[in-house]
């Protein structure tokens, strides 16, 4: 039988493993941010990190070089620092009795792991053996926005194409593009340490490794996992990921074909009720969502929805969302707030 709830009614013993990553520093301000029931806050890291202290809720915490001992007694770990780091301490982590939600793609294709957006499927918590997957970061962006045009209509085929930020490559992508950007404008060459490639005043195709078919992980990583939350095996569904000059909100082009015309009115109503989602649009003033709309905030915001003059069952629409608040960080936080009692 499925349990609503998986939680304890009390303030919850808490770890956050990769706790002074990018992500990591954002789950510590969200968990304080949208008061999420605490007793204790452990923050672990490697070596490297070990007793270095981080605020969090007038207090200062020690970080605690990550072993076995520091997950005893505890409820619930978020962890960000990789998927070998994730494998590595998953036994111990559930061992200990803790819920392991997991940022990185180790365990997303798992059959008996749920991979979740609260927005898309939220149901699928209550199938958790102990670990729960966070997917990747483009996969959520876009998985919040079709979810509620699928419900409406069968989703034929979607073709995308990514502008993700530098913070998706972690903090020091993201001070390396800034270090870089002053590199060039004052005349320096721009030489990459962080990425194969300078982001400076540039962009390149995803770095993430090319697969037996030509796709890129990070490419199959949207195709495969989208079709796992939308629960659409058959779901036809191609990627182009590139990265660019932009600091921490990723960016998407989506065109999304259907078995028959689909209004443009009805996918302005159903996007402009849909949780998680905002639309920005004018149409007089050229005005649709930019990174900076969406940077530290939580919506994923839409516009320029329009119909697809070369397909009249297809759609256009435009979207971008910050890679670490929804796409990483507070997609996290939804998942354990679905799995405490319901008030």
């Amino acid at each position: 039988m499925l349990n609503d709830s998986f939680f304890p009614n009390r303030p919850l013993k808490v770890a956050i493993l990769g706790s002074s990553g990018a992500v990591g520093q954002e789950l510590i301000n969200l968990l304080n941010e949208r008061s999420f029931p605490i007793k204790e806050l452990r923050l672990l890291a490697s070596k490297r990190s070990e007793g270095k202290s981080q605020s969090w809720n007038s207090e200062n915490l020690i970080i605690q070089r990550v072993s076995e001992e520091a997950f005893e007694g505890l409820d619930l770990v978020f962890a960000s620092a990789g998927g070998s780091v994730s494998k590595l301490w998953r036994d111990a982590i559930t061992n200990a009795g803790a819920v392991l939600i997991d940022n990185s793609s180790a365990f997303r294709m798992e059959s008996d792991v749920p991979l979740v957006v609260p927005e898309v499927n939220p149901e699928a918590v209550r199938l958790h053996k102990g670990v729960i997957s966070n997917p990747n970061c483009t996969t959520i962006l876009l998985s919040v926005v079709l979810a509620p045009l699928a419900q409406a209509q069968t989703i034929k085929r979607v073709i995308v194409s990514t502008y993700q930020s530098a913070s998706g490559a972690g903090a020091k992508a993201m001070e390396e593009l800034k270090e870089l950007t002053t590199d060039v404008l004052e005349g320096r060459p721009a030489i990459s340490k962080i990425l194969p490639e300078s982001l400076a005043f540039n962009l390149f195709l995803h770095n993430s490794p090319l697969q037996t078919n030509n796709y890129c992980e990070e490419e199959m990583k949207m195709i495969n996992e989208t079709k796992k939350i939308m629960n659409l095996p058959e779901l036809k569904l191609t990627a182009t990921c590139v990265r660019v000059p932009v600091l921490r909100a990723h960016s998407e082009a989506v065109n999304i074909e259907f078995h028959q015309p689909f209004p443009i009115e009805t996918a302005h109503k159903l996007l402009k009720s849909a949780p998680g989602v905002e639309i920005i649009e004018d149409l007089s003033k050229n005005r649709f969502p930019m990174p900076i709309d969406v940077t530290e905030k939580d919506p994923v915001a839409v516009g320029r929805i329009r119909q697809d003059i070369s397909n009249e069952n297809a759609i256009e629409l435009w979207l971008c969302g910050d890679q670490i608040r929804k796409g990483a960080a507070l997609n996290a936080i939804q998942i354990a707030e679905l799995l405490l009692p319901k008030s």
